[in-house]
């Protein structure tokens, strides 16, 4: 599952909301059961036309199986990251991808 998170124009005058994102993920969405692989990181500075640039925070979470997923979805962890963060996010996209394989 990847998720691009998109802040809003001005970040808070402190922080970068994308670090405050990217923390947050780090706190609350690791270590989950069943979490086969975490990522999380912002947008790359690529110059490649295909390269889909509308986003400032993603998040990768590799999951061994879909129940664990499910519970994921409704943990308490992942719950309060949404309602600390929500705030700040223009907007939310999920790719969820049933992944043939996963190599490390």
């Amino acid at each position: 599952m990847q998720r691009g998170l998109q802040r809003p124009p001005r970040p808070t005058p402190r922080h970068n909301a994308g670090d405050i994102t990217q923390a947050g993920c780090r706190e609350h969405l690791t270590g989950h059961p069943g979490t086969r692989a975490f990522a999380v990181g912002t947008c790359a500075d690529y110059d490649r036309q295909v390269n889909d640039r509308d986003y400032d925070v993603t998040l990768v979470i590799v999951f061994d199986s879909r129940a664990s997923h499910d519970a994921y979805q409704t943990a308490e962890r992942h719950n309060r990251f949404i309602a600390e963060h929500a705030d700040s996010w223009a907007k939310v996209r999920i790719f969820d991808a049933d992944l043939a394989t996963l190599e490390t």
